[in-house]
């Protein structure tokens, strides 16, 4: 385990299990689920990368330049959240407040090859994550975070700046996109309460912004993170920015914000950041 620290701030980093955030420590409070058991490498706890694509991914099939390549189905008839979150990452560097970890796709099964980095900077109101899907031959691909943020006790607010969710069947999209209403309507920072979503919002626009008795919490990101999945079980809750829309590598041509995944030539990279930042209730996140 990689232990960052800044401030009053900490985090982990697990190199093991998918290079995962599997805790940050902020103004006194975890925030994030942690892990069931030492073993376990599952996507319910922490915060992971999923790359090289986000979400289900129908059948596990990718279509790319009229060629259908099958990947393992890992959850259910689906493949679901890419293929690093459950490897072991390489660590390139460690400091006390930074470290950047590798992978390599092609032993992982991806027929495109290819490279991923992740690096991590804490300061003592925030943490920055970057990412990089580096390609060595053409291929599709797309990237998000997939952060399970915990309740703890009290109903936070939720507000999402999103005017759309995607409809789907089976938590496949559709194409169409659907103007929110009642319980997907986030917009004027709800509490979160009973409400059940596991929704995608294309077009979202940053931030994010979560609100505890004693905290507020602000998911940024930019370019190309265009779409943000919201999930709400009991327990805990997921704000996750992504780089395309769910089944976006299973060859349907959907229209608009993310609808289609990153075309990288050799040599290219696919970039994004999170920046997750924090202060004490009453406060104003600093810019």
């Amino acid at each position: 385990m990689i232990e960052l620290g800044a401030g009053g701030a900490r985090a982990s980093v697990d190199p093991a299990r998918g290079g995962r955030l599997a805790s940050l420590v902020a103004a006194g409070r975890e925030l994030l689920l942690g892990a069931p058991s030492p073993e376990d490498r599952w996507v319910r706890w922490g915060c992971y990368l999923m790359a090289p694509w986000p979400g289900r991914l129908r059948d596990g099939v990718v279509h790319w330049q009229g060629r259908r390549y099958q990947l393992p189905r890992t959850y259910g008839r689906n493949a679901i959240h890419g293929l690093v979150f459950d490897r072991a990452w390489t660590v390139l560097r460690a400091a006390a407040d930074e470290a950047e970890l590798a992978f390599e796709l092609g032993p992982a099964g991806w027929p495109f090859g290819g490279t991923v980095r992740q690096r991590f900077r804490l300061e003592d109101d925030r943490l920055t994550i970057d990412a990089d899907i580096i390609a060595t031959q053409p291929m599709p691909a797309a990237l998000g975070w997939h952060p399970w943020f915990l309740r703890s006790g009290t109903d936070p607010s939720l507000r999402v700046d999103g005017d759309e969710v995607l409809e789907t069947r089976r938590m496949i999209p559709t194409g169409a996109r659907l103007p929110v209403a009642g319980r997907t309507d986030l917009r004027a920072a709800p509490a979160m309460g009973r409400r059940r979503l596991d929704h995608v919002y294309p077009g979202a626009r940053s931030p994010v912004v979560v609100t505890w008795p004693d905290l507020v919490l602000t998911v940024d990101f930019e370019a190309p993170l265009e779409v943000v999945v919201i999930f709400t079980p009991p327990f805990a809750f997921c704000v996750e920015p992504q780089t395309a829309w769910p089944n976006a590598l299973g060859g349907n041509r959907y229209r608009g914000p993310g609808g289609s995944p990153a075309s990288l030539a050799a040599g290219e990279t696919l970039t994004a950041r999170m920046r997750l930042r924090w202060t004490a209730r009453g406060g104003h996140p600093q810019s």
